[in-house]
């Protein structure tokens, strides 16, 4: 990691301030002024900036009830993000780990650990997720038989993997899929002749969304919750 990186992420400072303080002579690396900012720290570094010594702080996992007409971003110009909806203080180096469409309510995961997000969305962990749809009419039981199989998709060369289909009620059904493909859920439905009304993420791998949690609601996950899903 380099210096300027390191004093930012561990101090609360800008990236632009970091670089001044360490320009200005502010930050030692084990005992010794550094004044290049992209010095690059080996591991079990000491550095300290204005007499205070730093260290990185510790990676973070949260889910949330992410509510409808929130994007699954960081940043963006016309609509809020699932990191709007959280305090200043926690959105440092977060990212989202697999990402719901605006419209797509329920279960989503941030993290500011890379490898653990990795783990979770590559398409070879085979990591399930489960989906409460809502549909415009009622599955045909030939319907629910090709999903089962798995369907070719419009523009796409191989066919779905097999989903899970369980039957609630005349329109609403549980769908999971081990797959990430753009729009999935809802382009299946619609190979078979179904319209989505409503999309609600309820679970990625074994970890449930808390039942606790209003829309815009967070919380850290669990070690268990964590350590499931990598």
């Amino acid at each position: 990691m380099r210096l300027d990186q390191f004093v930012a992420n561990s101090s609360g400072l800008s990236r632009k301030e970091a670089k001044r303080a360490i320009a200005g002579g502010e930050v030692t690396v084990n005992g010794e002024t550094c004044t290049a900012a992209n010095t690059q720290l080996p591991r079990d570094v000491q550095v300290v900036l204005a007499g205070e010594p730093l260290a990185l702080p510790g990676e973070r996992y949260l889910m949330m009830n992410k509510p409808a007409g929130v994007v699954s971003a960081t940043t963006d110009s016309d609509h809020p993000t699932a990191l709007d909806l959280l305090p200043t203080e926690l959105t440092r180096n977060l990212h989202i780990a697999g990402r719901l469409d605006a419209d797509t309510t329920g279960l989503l995961l941030l993290t500011t650990d890379g490898q653990w997000s990795h783990r979770v969305t590559s398409p070879r962990t085979d990591c399930p997720k489960t989906y409460r749809v809502t549909l415009s009419e009622p599955l045909t039981s030939r319907a629910v038989r090709e999903l089962e199989q798995g369907v070719h998709l419009h523009s796409d060369s191989k066919p779905t993997r097999p989903a899970q289909v369980d039957i609630l009620g005349e329109s609403t059904i549980d769908l999971t899929i081990s797959e990430g493909r753009y729009h999935q859920v809802k382009r299946m439905l619609a190979a078979v002749g179904g319209h989505v009304e409503a999309l609600h993420r309820l679970q990625i791998g074994a970890v449930l969304l808390d039942p606790a949690l209003e829309p815009g609601g967070y919380r850290e996950l669990t070690r268990a919750e964590k350590n499931s899903l990598g």
